[in-house]
């Protein structure tokens, strides 16, 4: 499982797919998240500006499990 460190309270799932190279930029999160299954602490969700916070994992399939920490 993969790390992604975050230094705010939260951060977007949009902005999480880009900062876990699942995606190249941030235009791509709806068609990406359209397409894709993703797995946020075991629920499937697929809205972009779904809040992640540091304990939060996440699994996106075909890209890999991460967990949200904080710095």
């Amino acid at each position: 499982m993969k790390s992604i460190s975050i230094s705010t309270e939260y951060i977007t799932l949009g902005q999480f797919l880009k900062l876990a190279d699942c995606i190249q930029t941030g235009g791509h999160a709806k068609s990406f998240l359209q397409e894709t299954e993703v797995l946020i602490n075991g629920e499937p969700d697929n809205r972009r500006g779904r809040k992640l916070r540091v304990g939060d994992t996440v699994v996106v399939a075909g890209c890999g499990q991460f967990s949200v920490v904080g710095q």
